[in-house]
């Protein structure tokens, strides 16, 4: 496992779908993931510090789990399913409950633990972009507003296939990840 930054969202045209962007912390490799309007819009809350007067839902999820003793120690992006991302959370006591990856990566940013991606997914799925850190985000955004998501069906170098809908690149209305 190799530690990630949630690096944000963005939205890819024309489909409209938003794109997790999920970058390593140990080497010019970045993991894009397409996910779900409503999770975009939870990842994008948080990296703003946004606080809602009430608990949205993946707040309230960790409200439930501080409530009753437990905490969330990391999420995991653990593989792929054919063509949908799987991810995993881990609580402090060692259990493991499954995720779709944008919803992890929602419960990280509040909880404020970090995100892993398995080797595998890094070294297959990952897009490899050497850029410095000053012009690293506008390059990256720039990358996404050219990037479609047929340019990651093929398995070619930049990684294997998606399927559609929330976690899994490819056209809206796929299978949603699990």
């Amino acid at each position: 496992m190799r530690e990630v930054e949630v690096l944000g969202v963005r939205v890819e045209l024309p489909a409209r779908q938003p794109i997790l962007l999920l970058r390593s912390l140990y080497e010019p490799k970045y993991l894009p993931i397409w996910i779900g309007v409503q999770e975009a819009n939870a990842i994008a809350l948080a990296l703003q510090g946004v606080e809602p007067p009430r608990p949205l839902t993946h707040q309230l999820l960790l409200n439930v789990v501080h409530h009753f003793g437990g905490g969330l120690e990391r999420v995991e992006v653990t593989g792929l399913d054919g063509h949908t991302f799987l991810g995993e959370l881990v609580f402090d006591d060692g259990r493991r409950l499954s995720c779709r990856p944008s919803d992890g990566a929602a419960l990280a940013l509040l909880a404020q633990v970090p995100v892993f991606v398995a080797d595998e997914l890094i070294d297959t799925a990952g897009v490899e972009m050497e850029v410095d850190d000053e012009t690293e985000v506008e390059q990256f955004r720039e990358f996404l507003d050219h990037v479609s998501a047929e340019d990651f069906e093929s398995g070619g170098p930049d990684g294997p296939a998606e399927s559609g809908g929330p976690d899994g690149p490819s056209e809206p209305g796929g299978p949603e990840a699990r």
